[in-house]
């Protein structure tokens, strides 16, 4: 039987249109993986918690979670640019940096994850800012959280730096782990790092606190971690971003319920990753100082990014936009918990 052409169009049609739609929700619907960077350092242990007693998973069903480890943020947030993750747990500097620098269109903070936990700990000999004439300081990497910090302080105290090296006091961008040994032989002076490498720095290296960053902050709180999300995604993907959302406030909420168990689980994923456990003295000094919350405490962004940009290490710019806060605020509903704020500076 001959079917007429006009059939032929409008089969043709149909077939064009459930074609597309089929594209849409495949678009716009949960995907098969979502790639999620993380560090593996303390101020993580909602990330550390959600991927080891599989909060993320449940939370994701059949989309599969693929976890990488990172050293820093600026890292993080070039893998995130180039496609090569989807989300990070990161620290509040490289999120502002990525926000700024790409107008608005990089990145969006969906959920606070740590608060405190960073210091500056130095040699034996250092006693005030007064004594930091002519040292060297570590910091992870240049641009990173804990490097603005220590700039920023740093100037406030009346010392010159350098982004290349040299200054009143050098501030040289080091792995964690280098920082430790580089300190332990007497190469560096001391260094601004978030834990457990704090911890470690004292109990390790015969080093103390010269200065705690909650004294740099109203009561004491700034954020140490905030996940991010890439704005695409975000858009494109908003059921699995909720998803990735429950693991996070399910593993939020597991820290904040079970403190007495929480050292050992995070100890476990940390040995997964690095092939060694923390020591328990140095594990239970850090988490002292840490927090977990969803809370990322916005009001406090654009005092990071002044820092930033006072110590030459990011532009000024627009914030409006930096938070996407309504997922969070939706499944903290849920749970009958009070909501999360913005500060002006996005949708909550």
């Amino acid at each position: 039987m001959r079917v007429p052409i006009s059939a032929v169009g409008v089969a043709l049609a149909v077939t064009v249109l459930l074609s597309g739609c089929s594209g849409a929700a495949s678009a716009t619907g949960p995907v098969q993986e979502i790639r999620l960077g993380y560090f593996d350092n303390l101020t993580h242990a909602p990330a550390l918690v959600g991927i080891e007693q599989g909060f993320f998973a449940d939370a994701l069903g059949e989309t599969t979670l693929t976890a990488q480890a990172f050293g820093a943020g600026p890292a993080a947030i070039e893998a995130l640019s180039a496609g090569a993750i989807d989300a990070a747990y990161v620290g509040p500097s490289p999120a502002v940096n990525t926000f700024v620098q790409s107008k608005g269109q990089s990145a969006v903070i969906v959920a606070g994850a740590t608060i405190g936990g960073a210091a500056l700990v130095v040699r034996d000999g250092i006693d005030s800012p007064a004594d930091l004439a002519g040292t060297t300081l570590a910091s992870p990497q240049l641009g990173n959280t804990q490097d603005v910090a220590l700039r920023s302080w740093l100037e406030d105290e009346g010392y010159e730096t350098s982004t290349t090296g040299g200054g009143d006091v050098t501030v040289t961008p080091t792995d964690n782990a280098r920082a430790l040994t580089l300190l332990q032989s007497g190469q560096i002076d001391g260094a601004w790092l978030p834990e457990p490498w704090v911890s470690r720095l004292v109990l390790e290296a015969d080093a103390h606190v010269l200065v705690e960053e909650s004294s740099r902050w109203p009561n004491g709180e700034f954020p140490t971690t905030v996940l991010l999300v890439g704005a695409d995604f975000n858009r494109d993907h908003p059921e699995t971003v909720r998803a990735l959302l429950e693991g996070h406030t399910a593993s939020i909420a597991w820290l904040n319920e079970h403190q007495a168990e929480a050292a050992g689980v995070i100890n476990a994923k940390l040995t997964a990753d690095t092939g060694k456990p923390l020591a328990d003295a140095v594990i239970e000094r850090a988490l002292v100082g840490l927090h977990f919350t969803n809370d990322p405490l916005a009001g406090t962004f654009p005092v990071s990014l002044k820092r930033a940009v006072s110590a030459g290490l990011a532009k000024d710019g627009d914030l409006n936009g930096l938070f996407d806060l309504t997922q969070l605020n939706g499944i903290l509903a849920a749970a009958q918990g009070a909501p999360v704020s913005a500060a002006g500076l996005g949708t909550e």
